[in-house]
């Protein structure tokens, strides 16, 4: 019991932030993890993985640096938009903490979850902790009709199709165990909003425990979505890939 209080003394959690375009979110965003951190008393840090945003994310990103310190606060960029697997595995790379929590730089995920996704893992050892829209007090907030439909009927295919053990298939606030992710960026292939999907159907595959916490998704405050036809084309086509092959 002490050894196993000991290793979650040591705990460290490294949120990966990849970001494009998020001038006005990203101080918000990073003022609230630092606080929601701080107040639960989890050591931490936050790379920032900037894609060569035009509107001068990056130049924000090192202000926040010196404010914070360049132990919090990490930026880790990188010359042009990359896609999102390739940012975890870069910002994987520079991380020291044993835990990766992987969410949106838009405050579309509040750190206010956080605490509870650490809690959740620690209670039941779990490899996984996935934020849920879709499972007790979870929910989404601020989009239309149409939206709300097309997610919850790319969730509902998905669980008949793929029954992965898990209730929000296409959401991208977890928190991981680093050799976990490491082990299911070596599996994935899939790009866009088809890889968050892959991840958990993978960790089925591996036999790796996932543990869920009820979120509240809201709708991006400052820029656009990114959301699009042409990602909706790509959503259906990997699903079938991930049907055919696991």
């Amino acid at each position: 019991m002490a050894a196993a209080s000991r290793n979650r003394a040591r705990d460290k959690y490294s949120v990966l932030l990849p970001t494009y375009n998020e001038r006005e979110n990203l101080p918000l965003i990073v003022w609230l993890l630092v606080r929601s951190f701080q107040e639960s008393g989890s050591n931490f840090e936050i790379i920032v993985i900037d894609d060569g945003s035009p509107d001068g994310t990056r130049e924000v990103a090192e202000q926040l640096e010196k404010i914070y310190g360049s132990d919090k606060i990490l930026l880790r960029p990188r010359a042009k938009k990359l896609g999102l697997g390739t940012a975890y595995i870069h910002g994987m790379q520079h991380a020291s903490g044993n835990f990766i929590i992987i969410m949106d730089a838009d405050l579309s995920h509040h750190p206010k979850f956080i605490p509870e996704f650490i809690r959740k893992q620690k209670e039941g050892n779990f490899d996984i902790v996935s934020g849920t829209r879709y499972k007790g007090n979870g929910g989404v907030y601020g989009w239309d009709l149409k939206r709300k439909i097309i997610s919850r009927g790319a969730n509902f295919v998905t669980q008949v199709l793929l029954r992965p053990g898990a209730s929000d298939l296409t959401g991208s606030f977890r928190l991981y165990r680093k050799e976990v992710l490491q082990k299911l960026m070596e599996k994935c292939v899939s790009k866009g909003y088809v890889f968050q999907m892959e991840m958990i159907v993978r960790a089925r595959q591996l036999g790796y425990t996932i543990g869920e916490v009820p979120i509240s998704f809201v709708d991006r405050v400052y820029g656009e979505s990114k959301l699009g036809g042409n990602e909706i084309v790509s959503f259906l086509k990997g699903l079938l890939t991930l049907f055919a092959t696991t």
